[in-house]
C-alpha cells in the first residue's frame, strides 16, 4: 500500500463531471463544507472490480444531501456511472470509494442558500480498517466519553462529516490508551455504535442489536442482519443498556471498512470469538465477492444453541 498522503497519490478523480489529476482536485479553503460541516460523503467498497451495493450506497448519499438542505445535482445513476469510472481509471480490484458533496465558496457565514453544491469521487486501495491479526483475535473497545445526539439536536441520519468529529475525538482517545476502536451510548446512555460501524451481540444463541433511532443504520448492518436470518438465527433489535453487556458471549461490529469485525473486549466486558461471529464473516465475505462461495454448514451445537432445526 502506498505511504504518499492523500493529496499526493497519483491518478485521478472525477471532480464536478470531470476527471481530473489527483493533486489537482482542491477546494477553496473559504467553502462553506469545510467551515461549516454542510458536507455529506459515503464509504463504499470494491471486490474483484465491482462495487458493493453501490446504488444502495448512492442513494443513500441524496438522501444525506436533502436532510442538509440540498441537492446533488448528479443523479444516481451518474454517480453510479462515474464511480465506476474511477475505480477502471485507477485500475484496482479491490478498493475503498469516497464520494463526497459540498457547499461551495459563494457565500461565507452560516447561511449558505447560493452555494454551489460539489461532488467528487475518490477511490484508493485499502486493506483492513483493523490490524488483521488483531482483527482475527478480536478488537479491543474502550467505551467513548461522547454520546450520539438526540435526532432532535442534530442531523443523525444523514451520513454528515460534522456528525463524525465526535466520533474522531473518542477514536483518538481510545488508540491513545491501547484499545482499537470505541463504543458509543446515546443520549439517554444506552448502547448504539462504534464510531465508524454499527454493534452486535450474541447470547444463547440469538443475535441483539441496537434500535437505529439516532444513529445510521447501516447498509453492512442491514446486510449482515440478512445474512443472519437467512441462516436461521434469531435477530433482536432492541435497547441495550450497557449494563447487559456483561450477560452477552460474542461480540462483532459491522461496516464498509470494519466488514464484520470480531470484537473481544469492550472496556472492563470480555467476549468470545464464537461460532456464529465466524460464519457471519464468512457468509459476508462470500456475499461481497464476485464468485460467490457456497455457504459452508452449519456446526450441529451452532444450530442447536440458536434453536434452528437441522432438518
Amino acid at each position: 500500500m502506498s505511504v504518499l498522503p492523500f493529496d499526493k497519490r497519483p491518478g485521478a478523480i472525477w471532480y464536478d463531471g470531470e476527471m481530473v489529476p489527483w493533486e489537482d482536485a482542491k477546494l477553496h479553503v473559504l467553502s462553506h463544507g469545510l467551515h461549516y460541516a454542510s458536507c455529506v460523503f459515503e464509504g463504499e467498497r470494491a471486490y474483484g472490480g465491482g462495487i458493493f451495493k453501490l446504488t444502495e450506497h448512492t442513494e443513500r448519499l441524496h438522501r444525506s444531501a436533502e436532510i442538509m438542505g440540498f441537492t446533488i445535482p448528479w443523479s444516481v445513476e451518474e454517480i453510479d456511472a462515474a464511480c465506476n469510472q474511477v475505480l477502471a481509471s485507477q485500475g484496482f480490484q479491490d478498493a475503498y470509494v469516497r464520494p463526497v458533496a459540498w457547499r461551495g465558496s459563494e457565500m461565507m457565514g452560516v447561511s449558505a442558500q447560493l452555494n454551489s453544491i460539489h461532488l467528487a469521487i475518490a477511490v484508493w486501495e485499502w486493506p483492513s480498517y483493523f490490524d488483521p491479526n488483531q482483527r482475527l483475535k478480536g478488537i479491543r473497545l474502550d467505551m467513548a466519553e461522547y454520546r450520539r445526539p438526540d435526532p432532535q439536536t442534530a442531523p443523525c441520519f444523514a451520513k454528515a462529516a460534522g456528525l463524525y468529529m465526535i466520533c474522531t475525538l473518542s477514536k483518538h482517545r481510545a488508540e491513545s490508551r491501547g484499545y482499537a476502536d470505541a463504543m458509543m451510548l446515546d443520549w439517554r446512555g444506552r448502547v448504539a455504535e462504534a464510531t465508524g460501524a454499527n454493534v452486535f451481540f450474541v447470547k444463547e444463541g440469538v443475535i441483539h442489536t441496537p434500535v437505529p433511532d439516532c444513529f445510521l443504520d447501516g447498509i453492512t448492518r442491514k446486510t449482515v442482519i440478512g445474512l443472519a436470518e437467512k441462516r436461521g438465527f434469531a435477530v433482536n433489535e432492541r435497547v441495550i443498556m450497557p449494563e447487559e453487556l456483561e450477560s452477552f458471549e460474542q461480540c462483532f461490529i459491522t461496516g464498509t471498512a470494519a466488514e464484520v469485525t470480531p470484537v473481544s473486549e469492550i472496556g472492563q466486558y470480555n467476549f468470545e470469538v464464537g461460532d456464529i461471529t465466524r460464519i457471519l464473516m464468512e457468509d459476508y465475505m462470500a456475499a461481497v465477492q464476485p464468485s460467490a462461495k457456497p455457504e459452508r454448514a452449519m456446526p450441529q451445537e451452532v444450530q442447536m444453541a440458536a434453536g434452528i432445526s437441522a432438518a
